[in-house]
């Protein structure tokens, strides 16, 4: 009887530990997080950070910044604000004192202000503990001045760019000296003018005239009104042989300026700066003939990658040319589907 009995308890113990070992293993599934959520865990967590796209929301150039920007939010889980500039300087330097007032562990800017307007205010934001970095237009002296406290850069060396393109043009196109060309840019803007200024001299070089006009504040945030600009401009100069557009949303408009003008596709060579399905399109219709690709889409997911790391690890800025490739009929093809999604 007695043996009976501990065998009753053994059996008793051996079956209660393994109901617990299997209900033990059958953890309930967590639900995937919805739409929109960030799903837990994300290396970043807890972050916030201020951004700035550059342009009108929707235009075709910041559009792709802000899409490298969201996937970089989406894919790292830090909190991101973003402000749109109409890329107006005055506005960029007021939203960076609200971005400051904010407090957030991070600012990601455009520097199309400059060194001189926006130094002062960096300052006063690393002196908070705020991290700041840019994109898309370098500031050198800030960037000098607070890379241990991870101030970086991703975007094109400008000057580099403008002159590459403006050399690349004149093979492009065949152009001779003396030829009459026209850079529609923003020199009157510090940092970001060099761009335009490397236009004008990779064409200078080659000989060709040079005509500049300053891309003005209503254009710069609404480039369908640089219409009758072009109009003008052609009128006044028939003998025109090249129009560089110094601005993503000018080139992306470039087909409506040469229909706008009364051109033929091809009649004047129109060449800009960034991809985007309109200048995809502009280029297939033969308006467009030459793009430099600053590949913006990294002009957002980078900068974010940046305050995450450096506000967890410490790490210093990190300087990243997003590339200078270019775009022609020859090539636009094997990049038009990524455009119209809007990363290339």
């Amino acid at each position: 009887m007695k043996k009976l009995l501990l065998w009753t308890v053994i059996l008793a113990v051996s079956i209660a530990m393994i109901l617990s070992l299997s209900l033990y293993g059958c953890k309930e599934e967590e639900a995937p997080a919805e739409a929109g959520e960030v799903a837990a865990g994300k290396h970043f967590e807890g972050i916030d950070i201020w951004f700035f796209p550059g342009g009108p929301e929707g235009g075709p150039f910041a559009s792709v910044v802000y899409n490298g920007a969201k996937a970089a939010e989406e894919d790292l889980g830090p909190n991101v604000t973003y402000v749109w500039s109409d890329w107006n300087v005055e506005t960029m330097i007021s939203q960076f004192k609200e971005a400051v007032a904010a407090e957030p562990d991070g600012i990601c800017v455009m520097g199309h202000p400059g060194d001189v307007a926006l130094g002062p205010l960096i300052d006063d934001a690393v002196s908070k503990g705020i991290i700041v970095t840019s994109q898309n237009t370098e500031l050198p002296e800030s960037e000098a001045k607070y890379v241990a406290n991870g101030f970086g850069y991703a975007g094109a060396s400008n000057y580099n760019a403008g002159l590459s393109l403006g050399r690349q043009a004149v093979i492009e196109f065949d152009l001779k000296e003396g030829d009459r060309a026209l850079v529609w840019g923003l020199l009157a803007q510090a940092d970001r003018g060099l761009r335009s200024q490397g236009c004008i001299d990779g064409l200078e070089e080659a000989g060709l005239v040079v005509d500049y006009i300053e891309i003005s504040d209503e254009v710069n945030a609404d480039a369908t009104l640089g219409t009758p600009i072009v109009s003008g401009y052609v009128s006044a100069n028939p003998d025109v042989k090249l129009i560089i557009t110094d601005h993503g949303a000018l080139t992306s408009t470039a087909e409506a300026y040469g229909k706008g003008a009364g051109l033929d596709p091809g009649e004047v060579n129109f060449a800009g700066f960034d991809l985007s399905a309109a200048s995809v399109e502009a280029i297939k219709s033969g308006y467009l003939g030459l793009v430099i690709d600053q590949q913006p889409w990294l002009q957002g997911y980078l900068p974010i990658l940046q305050v995450c790391l450096t506000k967890t690890y410490y790490f210093s800025g990190l300087h990243v040319d997003t590339g200078s490739g270019f775009v022609n009929a020859d090539n636009v093809d094997l990049l038009s589907e990524l455009a119209e999604k809007g990363i290339r």
